[in-house]
């Protein structure tokens, strides 16, 4: 029978994760202090170590990877290349369908990729002590492993509408020893203010972000981790694609369409940007691929913001990046793909939208949980939301195909598995949710929001 699953062998991990910034027809802009001129790694050193700062303003397009990580990264990668074929059959499509499925992880999803070395480099550097936020609760998790594997102490911001709709990820990260607290919280200034604002505050990322860095930034034994948004997040993540161009090749196929839910952006980034460097080069065989972000039409940060200076947090503590931005203190709407309600998005990642040298599309969320039950029912894995997104769009494509003819290949990012999240295909199932577009949200909200961006170019 036609083999369905690639896999490729452990000596075929990555040894170096590959740097986009390399092959970007221009320059990064560069991360500005609060003084407008760019932050320099001594001003950031305070809650990030030496060796992460260096891989956030590095240049080079190959990074190595320490042997120690490579070494944890066989617990999971490689992680498999699938056919969907079942999926294929069930919408009568020429197109073939893959898929990377990074939800083999013990975390069940692609975040240990970062979250690993972080943890390393700042054991390296002595900390004995991270913070950190988590959306939907996979970057927590996988947080709280590293910190485990690595015995560093760590604590978690959650969003605090995910910390009530995902009780089983709090539950996962205690396993680990993390400690886990609802994000807006009255442990720091900037929980207590937002709390003052409003009791009732649902929280955000740029919220949790902003606890998270508070509280490392008061300590002399803490560091702060981030698990997307910063250039080394989205650097450790391209082992996804680096591996899939190699099972690609053992598929005697590759990819037209490279398709990736994006919120900060690590999972679109790790998947396509190992991508985008061929189409960099003149493209495989002179081939270029299209490289679609997917995000929620409540919280369109690139298809809807505002490329601009913002700060990655609510409360101002970050350096500010140029990116597309609804505005840092815009709060989006409770959907359940917490991971994706970010008001920015990866610097690097909004430079390529920016240059038109990837395409974004938004989608609602009733039509990705759609997605994702007939993901489901055809392939076998329940997806998680985050996931369901970049699901939506593969099937629209598969679909397009069938009305041409066209036999496309199309390849998308399975970020990680929907076991902790079957509250909401309940609430799915019961017609509970709803859709929040951006033009049902209040537009006001976000205009108001812009206006409060700071006043640099």
């Amino acid at each position: 029978m036609e083999s369905l699953n690639f896999l490729l062998p452990q000596s075929e991990i990555p040894t170096h994760w590959y740097n986009v910034t390399a092959d970007l027809p221009t320059p990064p802009p560069p991360p500005l202090g609060a003084d407008g001129k760019p932050a320099t790694p001594e001003q950031m050193n305070a809650i990030f170590p030496m060796a992460i700062l260096e891989q956030e303003m590095s240049s080079e397009r190959w990074i190595p990877i320490p042997q120690e990580v490579r070494e944890i990264y066989r617990l999971w990668r490689p992680s498999p290349l699938v056919r969907a074929a079942r999926l294929e059959a069930m919408l009568g499509t020429p197109a073939k369908i893959y898929y990377k499925y990074e939800g083999v992880s013990p975390a069940g999803s692609h975040k240990p990729n970062t979250a690993v070395p972080q943890v390393y480099y700042n054991r390296q550097a002595g900390i004995r002590r991270i913070t950190t936020e988590t959306g939907a609760g996979q970057w927590g998790c996988a947080l709280a492993l590293a910190g485990q594997m690595f015995g560093v102490e760590t604590r978690v911001y959650m969003v605090k509408v995910s910390y009530d709709q995902k009780p089983y990820r709090r539950s996962m990260m205690r396993t680990w020893g993390a400690e886990v607290f609802a994000s807006p919280s009255t442990l720091t200034q900037s929980g207590r203010d937002a709390l003052v604002r409003n009791p009732n505050h649902p929280g955000s990322l740029g919220l949790a972000i902003s606890e998270a860095v508070e509280e490392a930034a008061s300590r002399a034994d803490t560091n702060y981790a981030l698990g997307s948004v910063l250039n080394h997040v989205v650097l450790h993540q391209t082992i996804i694609g680096q591996e899939a161009k190699k099972q690609f090749e053992m598929a005697g196929d590759w990819p037209d369409v490279v398709i990736a839910p994006c919120g900060g952006g690590s999972s679109f980034g790790g998947m396509a940007f190992p991508f985008y460097a061929d189409n960099a080069a003149g493209g495989r065989n002179g081939k270029t691929v299209r490289l679609v972000a997917v995000e929620p039409t409540s919280c369109p940060s690139l298809t809807q913001g505002k490329y601009a200076y913002d700060f990655g947090d609510s409360s101002g503590f970050t350096p500010m990046m140029k990116m597309f931005t609804l505005g840092h203190d815009f709060t989006p709407p409770s959907i359940h793909a917490g991971g994706l309600r970010y008001h920015g998005a990866s610097q690097l990642v909004s430079q390529l939208y920016h240059e038109g040298l990837i395409e974004v599309v938004a989608v609602p969320q009733l039509a990705t949980f759609e997605a994702g039950v007939m993901f489901a029912r055809a392939e076998g894995v329940v997806p998680a939301p985050e996931a369901c997104h970049a699901i939506r769009v593969t099937i629209d494509e598969a679909l397009r195909c069938k009305q041409t003819g066209e036999p496309r290949t199309l390849f998308f990012n399975l970020t990680g598995h929907g076991h902790f999240d079957m509250a909401a295909y309940d609430r799915y199932f019961a017609g509970e949710l709803k859709d929040f577009e951006y033009f049902e949200y209040p537009r006001e909200a976000i205009e108001e929001s812009l206006r409060h961006l700071p006043n640099f170019a």
